[in-house]
């Protein structure tokens, strides 16, 4: 069997993807809070001694709140014990209230019993409530954390990247986009494997659990307003397919897709792909120039690594840079990108430089920079 044929088999099928989608309860006409666990918003992960920290000093502020209320309506209060309260009575009647402990038969009389009260039971009885409903509050309160940063994160996303598929080239572009200094909550993780959302949200990355060839999950990770696409699912097939709905979205969007057989380079073209990366050819060379000169495909991995050595970037050129040669400036240019077009730094076209050219260029990075 030939390699397209691998490859490609489920491809005939693509015609009949919008009948499967019309039996399935679209993701987009779901509110916000019913997109909690299908959004992932990453969270600032914390110890549990300072959770524990944030929850008593959260009670603390609330007793001190509660006390000041009461020691300004002292007048209203009346103490069975008789006489006007003081601030220790304010404070002690606080604490019994918020405590839910309730008073009426047992009641401390005496300053030292109430100063005991507070300065004791008090902090028992927080420490008992944070112990006994701390977690179950946090549970019930992260659907409505998660709802509302689903529904703001959805208001707002502009200009993000949408990676489909978070295996090992999908891992690969994301750690090449987060080597660019792209910040992690610009870039949105559309996969269905549990294990590989649970590693990228702990990246900082926000996740949408789904598949990517279905447009209402790639609406909810919001490919329409996406700056870039990144296909990289493991099969050739749902390549095409991710690629076919995602250029329908996001007719304007840079999609760069990623496939194993190089004769199936055409199909992703056709489907839209603005770039396409042969994974195996790929590989392939860089195993072949290995066995005669390991030399250069040592560099070409430190090309490719943005963490430290050289790294190739692109940038907008100076004013002082235009109608210059490229040859003749201080960095390693490989090329110009003008409108869109790459010409290679020896091409006619890239002899002098022009106003709104990119330069395709070598730099070097440090640790400095990271």
């Amino acid at each position: 069997m030939s390699p397209r044929g691998r490859g490609m088999r489920a491809h005939p099928f693509i015609v009949g993807r919008s009948d499967d989608e019309s039996a399935v309860d679209r993701l987009t006409s779901r509110p916000d809070h019913a997109l909690v666990g299908v959004i992932r918003m990453p969270e600032a992960t914390s110890s549990p001694v300072q959770s524990i920290v944030r929850r008593v000093i959260g009670a603390m502020l609330a007793l001190a709140a509660s006390v000041l209320i009461v020691y300004l309506d002292r007048d209203g209060y009346r103490d069975a014990a008789g006489g006007e309260l003081s601030l220790l009575d304010c404070v002690y009647y606080a604490t019994v209230s918020l405590s839910t402990t309730g008073y009426g038969d047992i009641t401390p009389v005496s300053p030292e019993a109430r100063l005991v009260n507070v300065l004791i039971i008090t902090p028992l009885r927080v420490l008992f409530l944070i112990v006994l409903v701390g977690t179950t509050l946090e549970v019930l309160t992260e659907r409505s954390r998660q709802a509302f940063k689903i529904q703001r994160w959805r208001s707002k996303v502009r200009d993000h990247v949408v990676v489909i598929g978070y295996g090992t080239k999908g891992r690969s572009a994301v750690k090449a986009l987060l080597g660019d200094d792209l910040e992690p909550g610009r870039i949105v993780v559309v996969d269905t494997d549990h294990t590989a959302l649970e590693a990228a949200s702990s990246l900082g990355l926000v996740t949408v659990n789904g598949s990517g060839t279905r447009s209402d999950v790639l609406r909810v990770a919001g490919i329409p307003r996406a700056r870039a696409i990144v296909v990289a699912p493991a099969r050739d097939d749902t390549a095409v397919l991710v690629t076919l709905t995602a250029r329908e979205l996001a007719p304007k969007a840079q999609l760069v897709a990623a496939v194993r057989e190089a004769e199936n380079v055409h199909l992703l073209r056709q489907s839209g792909a603005d770039s396409v990366v042969v994974s195996s050819e790929t590989a392939g060379r860089l195993l072949g120039m290995a066995t005669t000169t390991p030399s250069v495909v040592e560099m070409f991995e430190d090309l490719l690594t943005p963490d430290v050595g050289l790294a190739i970037a692109e940038r907008d050129v100076e004013q002082g840079e235009v109608g210059g040669s490229p040859r003749h400036l201080p960095d390693i240019v490989l090329g110009v990108v003008r409108e869109g077009r790459l010409y290679r730094v020896d091409a006619p076209e890239a002899d002098a430089i022009e106003q709104g050219d990119r330069l395709l260029y070598v730099k070097k990075v440090s640790p400095a920079d990271r």
